[in-house]
């Protein structure tokens, strides 16, 4: 099966960023501690755009990213996120060309 991944663009309430940062780092321990299907879990602040974040997430598969998202920290994660979020954008992506950390290149 082919990699899978997502690009999510999260805009954030005025003041929210600490608090969603905060739940941000505890997601992303449960993800490094318990996810080996989750190749990249990549969170980023944008430049300029103090209430913007970006996160890319490549899967080694869809089944990958399924238990993601069955996960309790991932779990915990969706149940907050609203109380700091304004605005969520989700952009699912195919890969079809590249180099990837399992080495299986496309």
């Amino acid at each position: 099966m082919a990699n899978f991944g997502l690009f999510v663009r999260f805009t954030l309430r005025d003041g929210a960023g600490e608090a969603f940062d905060a739940l941000v780092e505890a997601t992303t321990a449960g993800i490094r501690a318990h996810e080996p299907g989750t190749l990249i879990y990549s969170c980023h602040e944008v430049e300029g755009a103090p209430n913007e974040r970006t996160f890319y997430e490549l899967y080694a598969d869809h089944d990958a990213f399924e238990e993601h998202e069955r996960q309790p920290h991932t779990r915990h994660f969706l149940g907050e996120r609203d109380k700091y979020v304004e605005k969520t954008e989700v952009d699912r992506l195919q890969p079809y060309a590249g180099k990837y950390p399992t080495g299986a290149d496309k």
